[in-house]
C-alpha cells in the first residue's frame, strides 16, 4: 500500500440474503484528513466502513488499512482504528467518568493512568460537570460526545465515524464538527459516513460519493461541485401559487430543469454564466413575476448528489448488517 494513503480498497462486496449490499467498492483515502462517505440510508455506507474495520469478512475484493490486510491482519488493524457506530457504545448504567475509567483499564492502563486519561477527556469534551452522572441521563449531544471520547482513550491512527451527529441539535451538531477537525489537527485520519451532504462539505477534505452499493462519484467538494455545472440561479418568488408557471419560464430560457426547493415559493434552475443568469431574470420580470429575491451561486452538494443519481438524498430502506 502506498505510504500516502490510510486505506486502500479494491472492488470490496458484500451480500445479505441475496442483496447486494457493496458492490464493488475501490477507495483510497489519504492519511492526516477528514475522507468523506456520502450516501443515504441503505447506500452501502455502514456495511462498507464494517468491513474495513474488519467487523464484517468481504464476499469479494480486498482493502488494505494502515499497511495491513483487512481479513489476513484483522488483529493488526483493529490495534490501529477506532471505530464509533451510529448508536453509542457507552454502558448506561455507568457515570461518564466510570465509562472512561474501564475502558482505560481494558485497554491496558494503570488504575491511575485510567484515571487521568477520563478526566483529561472529560475535560476536552466538556463533559466535567456531568462526569459523575449516569450516562442515560445524557442528552443526545452529550452521549455523541462521550461515545466519541470511548473511542479515542488510546488515540487511533485512523479513525472510522458512522453517521456521528444524527439526531442531534444544530449546537451538537457544531460541537461533534470541532471535535472531528481537532482530531485530524493531531494526526488521526478520520473516514466520514454520513448522509448529511453539508457535513461532507464542512469537514472532508475528499468525498467519495456511494449510490446503490457503488462509488459513482469522487473528488474534492469543490471538483463534485463543478462537475455539474458553474452555479445555479436561487429565485424567491412573491407569490408561491406562481412557482410552477415560473419553474417552466425558467426551463425555456435555460434549457435546464428547475428544481422546486422546500420552500413553497423557491426554485433553482442550472446556469453556466451570470449572463444566462442575468437574462432569466429579466425573462421572468417581463413575464409578470414578482421576486423576494434571486442570487448566482456555486451548485451545492445536494444538487451535486441529484445530478449524480437522478435522485434526491433521500433516506431508503437499510439493508441488513
Amino acid at each position: 500500500m502506498t505510504a500516502t494513503l490510510a486505506i486502500e480498497a479494491s472492488g470490496l462486496a458484500k451480500s445479505f440474503r441475496g442483496t447486494r449490499a457493496v458492490d464493488g467498492v475501490d477507495l483510497e483515502v489519504p492519511r492526516g484528513a477528514v475522507y468523506g462517505v456520502l450516501g443515504p440510508n441503505g447506500a452501502g455506507k455502514t456495511t462498507t466502513i464494517r468491513m474495513l474495520a474488519t467487523l464484517l469478512r468481504p464476499d469479494a475484493g480486498s482493502a488494505r488499512v494502515l499497511g495491513h490486510d483487512i481479513v489476513a491482519e484483522a488483529d493488526e488493524v483493529r490495534g490501529l482504528i477506532s471505530l464509533t457506530g451510529q448508536l453509542a457504545s457507552v454502558d448506561d448504567e455507568l457515570t461518564g467518568r466510570e465509562n472512561l475509567v474501564l475502558l482505560g483499564r481494558l485497554l491496558g492502563y494503570a488504575t491511575k493512568q485510567a484515571r487521568a486519561r477520563a478526566d483529561e477527556l472529560l475535560a476536552a469534551f466538556d463533559l466535567e460537570e456531568a462526569a459523575g452522572r449516569l450516562v442515560k441521563g445524557y442528552s443526545g449531544g452529550m452521549r455523541r460526545r462521550l461515545d466519541i471520547a470511548a473511542s479515542i482513550v488510546v488515540t487511533p491512527e485512523l479513525m472510522f465515524l458512522d453517521e456521528p451527529t444524527t439526531g442531534l441539535d444544530p449546537r451538537s451538531r457544531n460541537q461533534v464538527w470541532d471535535i472531528i477537525r481537532a482530531l485530524v489537527g493531531q494526526g488521526t485520519t478520520v473516514l466520514l459516513c454520513t448522509q448529511y451532504l453539508d457535513e461532507a462539505d464542512q469537514l472532508a477534505e475528499r468525498i467519495a460519493v456511494i449510490d446503490r452499493g457503488r462509488v459513482i462519484a469522487e473528488g474534492t467538494p469543490g471538483s463534485l461541485k463543478a462537475s455539474v455545472g458553474e452555479g445555479a440561479l436561487h429565485v424567491r418568488l412573491l407569490d408561491p401559487a406562481r412557482r410552477e408557471e415560473a419553474a417552466q419560464t425558467l426551463a425555456r430560457v435555460l434549457d435546464a430543469e428547475p428544481r422546486l426547493e422546500a420552500d413553497p415559493a423557491a426554485l433553482s434552475v442550472p446556469v453556466t454564466g451570470s449572463d444566462r443568469a442575468s437574462e432569466a431574470v429579466a425573462e421572468l420580470s417581463r413575464a409578470g413575476f414578482e421576486l423576494a429575491g434571486f442570487g448566482l451561486a456555486q451548485p451545492s452538494l445536494d444538487e451535486v448528489f441529484l445530478a449524480l443519481t437522478g435522485h434526491a438524498a433521500e433516506e431508503k430502506e437499510e439493508v441488513p448488517g
